[in-house]
């Protein structure tokens, strides 16, 4: 089982780190799966901790995904010398166990050290899974064609209609925004240079 979450991490320095990320459940703990180059990968690497924050705040995963800035406010962990979310529902504090390497995807296998709960879940929005799925697409924008990009993003903006507040209409449109951007920009690179003859 995949979870999507909002890893915490910091440098030896002390920088703080934010990054969405899937985190594969394993028994005692998670598989990180970075892609590099990776802020997250070499922070664990180089600091062997990190933080598993789950939150349902939809604006946030999008923010990360899109590298809009956005205020997040953090706190020092229960436990570890690691930033977690203030606003998180709960998170998870994980010291790194081993580290196998790989020249896209090293696999980070972790161990919980310390659960703890924050705020109540108040149910589920289809809006906010919504959200959710169109920042994995946009994260793929690269790789995936346009139809299959328009038919999900249609299907998805259904839920986004019915159920969606102000949060997660906001980080729809960043989305929406988003797919229109990188096919302005990929067509821009595409067109002939109207100067050269």
């Amino acid at each position: 089982m995949i979870r999507e979450t909002i890893v915490t991490t910091r440098s030896r320095s002390g920088e703080r780190h934010i990054a969405p990320m899937g985190a594969t459940v394993i028994e005692g703990g998670y598989l990180l799966q970075p892609f590099r180059p990776s802020r997250t990968l070499d922070n664990l690497v180089d600091t062997q901790i990190g933080v598993i924050n789950f939150t349902d705040d939809v604006r946030l995963i999008a923010a990360c995904v899109l590298g809009k800035r956005v205020p997040v406010e953090t706190q020092k962990a229960t436990h570890i010398d690691c930033p977690r979310l203030v606003g998180a529902l709960s998170h998870d504090e994980i010291t790194v166990e081993k580290v196998e390497d790989h020249p896209q995807r090293p696999r980070i296998f972790c161990k919980t050290y310390h659960s703890e709960g924050h705020h109540r879940f108040l149910g589920m929005n289809r809006a906010k899974a919504a959200v959710l799925e169109a920042a994995v697409l946009v994260s793929r924008l690269h790789i995936l064609p346009d139809d299959k990009v328009d038919a999900e993003m249609a299907y998805l903006a259904i839920a986004v209609e019915k159920t969606a507040g102000p949060e997660e209409q906001e980080a729809w449109e960043w989305m929406v925004e988003a797919v229109a951007a990188h096919r302005r920009q990929r067509d821009d690179r595409s067109s002939p240079d109207p100067t050269v003859s």
